[in-house]
């Protein structure tokens, strides 16, 4: 990224303002619903993939941590805190995910940057419908939700973007005070393999840019702290229906800017 113009580092910073509002917010999202502006700024998903593991890895840790630390009250009291993750279903997730993310983490490494762009925007656009017609990703059944599991496992090997699928199972099957930070360990887990290949395969991490972006996602991530204490007590299906609105256009943009 060393050789972007000044407003290109301005719009990157806004973007990830954006992706920590997002994760922080909804539990989800800080890959999804940001890379697509990202790849319009500058079209190399590689440059902004482990810029988003790391931040994923450091805010969700944090944000864990800090659900479910104990007072120094209640440590004198001797009180037990439930955790705020489902480690039980968890650990499920994982069982079923993990085979179908190396192989899509694999598929990462190997894919020419300009293919991988046009399958993360048509990805999007999918989900992109998904919000404007408010009829979200759901299973009935327990075949349907390990098909569904596999292929955003896939998914998320390929490019960190199989929330939306895994969301459709995970938000049937775990309590909504936990679903995030259930999520957010998930996410943890599945990232810090997928850093682990990247290391491998000597992608670059673009260590030097964390300095200045991460500060940027830590912005949005308090704010996206605050909303979703409100989203615990309320819908908004009026959000989801613009934000696909604006996913699909800029989807669709994509597309376009890939194959030309």
């Amino acid at each position: 990224m060393s050789s972007l113009a000044a407003y290109q580092y301005v719009l990157i910073a806004l973007i990830f303002v954006w992706s920590g509002f997002v994760r922080s917010g909804l539990g989800f999202g800080g890959a999804v619903l940001s890379l697509p502006f990202l790849l319009l700024v500058h079209d190399q998903p590689l440059v902004f993939l482990p810029i988003i593991a790391v931040h994923l890895l450091v805010f969700s840790s944090l944000t864990i941590w800090l659900n479910n630390r104990r007072t120094s009250a209640e440590r004198r009291a001797g009180e037990r805190r439930e955790s705020t993750v489902d480690w039980r279903y968890l650990w499920y997730l994982l069982a079923v995910m993990m085979v179908p993310k190396l192989v899509g983490v694999f598929g990462l490494i190997t894919l020419p940057s300009r293919v991988l762009s046009a399958i993360i925007f048509v990805i999007v656009a999918i989900y992109a419908l998904s919000y404007l017609f408010n009829r979200p990703f759901r299973s009935n059944s327990r075949v349907v939700d390990i098909i569904f599991l596999m292929v955003g496992g896939y998914i998320s090997g390929t490019s960190l973007i199989g929330a939306p699928l895994i969301i459709a199972v995970a938000a049937q099957q775990v309590a909504k005070e936990k679903l995030r930070d259930t999520l957010f360990a998930l996410w943890f887990i599945l990232v810090f393999i997928k850093l682990a290949a990247f290391i491998w395969a000597d992608v670059d991490l673009q260590l030097l840019h964390h300095l200045w972006l991460l500060p940027c996602a830590a912005v949005g991530h308090v704010i996206g702290l605050k909303v979703h204490r409100r989203m615990l007590q309320a819908e908004t299906p009026v959000f989801f229906r613009v934000l696909g609105a604006v996913l699909l256009t800029v989807s669709a943009a994509g597309l376009v800017q890939a194959f030309l």
